[in-house]
C-alpha cells in the first residue's frame, strides 16, 4: 500500500478491558476466524469471553494471556488486510508471543496453545507464591534508570523482588518473586513439542534486546524470558537505528506508545488497537 517499513509492537499482560476487539470482529471477516481459531485451541467460548466477561474474568492469568494476543494478533490481521506489511517485530513479555507470529517463527494455531498453557502454568505458580511467600506485586519506578535500580534491588540483599522490564530510560518495572517464576521453568520445557522455525522477518527478544535469527535460539529464549528481565529500552534503539519508518503498537491499550514517545526515538509511534485507529493511521498515509 505505502512504500515504508513498518515495525509492530505488541503489548503485554495488563493491557486487557472488557469488549475488546469487538469493533475489529464486526468488521473483518479475518478477525472472526482469528476468534474461531482461539476458541477451538483453547476450549474457550473467545466472543463470549471477550464480548460479554467482565473486568473480573479478565484479569485471571488464564484468560488474560490468550485474550490479548487474540486482539493483538486481530490488529496484525486487520493491517495485512489493508496492505500494511511489517518489516520487524517485538513483544514486551506476553506479547513477544504475538511477534513470534508475525514473523513466522510460529503458526496461530500454535501460539494459542502456548499462551494458554503459559497462562495456566502461571496462575498455578502465581497460587503457589501467594501460599508460601505472601502476595506477589509490581511496582513502576520513575526518575532512575535499569542500571540504578538493580544496583539498589541488589544493595537491599532482598531474593524475593528485582528490576523486571526495563521500560524507559526513566521508568524501570520491579517485580517479585522469582522463585514463583523459575517454578514453572520445567513446565514450559514441554512446549518443545511446538515447532518453532526460523524468523522470516527481524524478531527481536525480550531477554537479549537484539534481533534472534533461528528457531532454535528463540525456543531456549522463552524459557529464559520467564526469569529474565525485559529489554524493552534496547529493543526500541535497536528497532530504532534500524531504518523503520513508522512503528505500529498492534493490540490493546496504548501504554508501548507511551513508552516508545519517552525513549527519544526519531519515529512516530502508532496505537492501533482499535478499529477507528488503523482508520487514523490509513487516513496519515494516504495523505487524507
Amino acid at each position: 500500500m505505502v512504500n515504508k517499513k513498518f515495525a509492530l509492537l505488541f503489548p503485554g499482560q495488563g493491557a486487557q478491558y472488557p469488549g475488546m476487539g469487538k469493533d475489529l470482529w464486526d468488521r473483518y471477516d479475518s478477525v472472526k476466524s482469528l476468534f474461531q481459531k482461539a476458541s477451538d485451541s483453547s476450549g474457550k467460548n473467545m466472543e463470549k469471553l471477550l464480548f460479554e466477561g467482565s473486568e473480573e474474568d479478565l484479569k485471571a492469568t488464564e484468560n488474560t494471556q490468550i485474550a490479548i494476543t487474540l486482539v493483538s494478533l486481530s490488529v496484525r490481521a486487520c493491517l495485512q488486510e489493508e496492505g500494511l506489511i511489517s518489516s520487524a517485530a517485538a513483544g514486551v513479555s506476553l506479547g513477544e508471543y504475538s511477534a513470534m507470529v508475525d514473523t513466522g517463527i510460529l503458526t496461530e494455531e500454535d501460539v494459542f496453545k502456548l499462551v494458554v498453557k503459559r497462562g495456566d502454568i502461571m496462575a498455578r505458580a502465581g497460587n503457589r507464591v501467594v501460599e508460601t511467600m505472601g502476595e506477589a506485586g509490581m511496582g513502576a519506578v520513575i526518575g532512575l534508570n535499569f542500571e540504578q535500580v538493580s544496583e539498589l534491588v541488589a544493595a537491599a540483599g532482598r531474593d524475593d523482588v528485582f528490576a523486571a522490564n526495563n521500560n524507559s530510560p526513566v521508568q524501570v518495572v520491579v517485580s517479585g518473586t522469582k522463585a514463583g517464576v523459575e517454578a514453572i521453568q520445567g513446565s514450559l520445557k514441554e512446549a518443545g513439542a511446538i515447532s518453532f522455525k526460523n524468523p522470516v522477518k527481524d524478531f527481536y527478544s525480550n531477554v537479549t534486546g537484539s534481533i534472534v535469527n533461528t528457531g532454535k535460539e528463540v525456543q531456549e529464549l522463552c524459557i529464559q524470558q520467564m526469569v529474565s528481565p525485559v529489554q524493552w529500552l534496547v529493543i526500541e534503539n535497536n528497532i530504532g537505528a534500524s531504518g523503520m519508518d513508522i512503528i505500529i503498537e498492534a493490540g490493546p491499550g496504548s501504554v508501548l506508545t507511551g513508552l516508545w514517545k519517552k525513549s527519544g526515538m526519531d519515529q512516530n509511534c502508532w496505537t492501533c488497537g482499535k478499529a477507528e485507529d488503523i482508520d487514523s493511521l490509513l487516513n496519515s498515509l494516504r495523505g487524507e
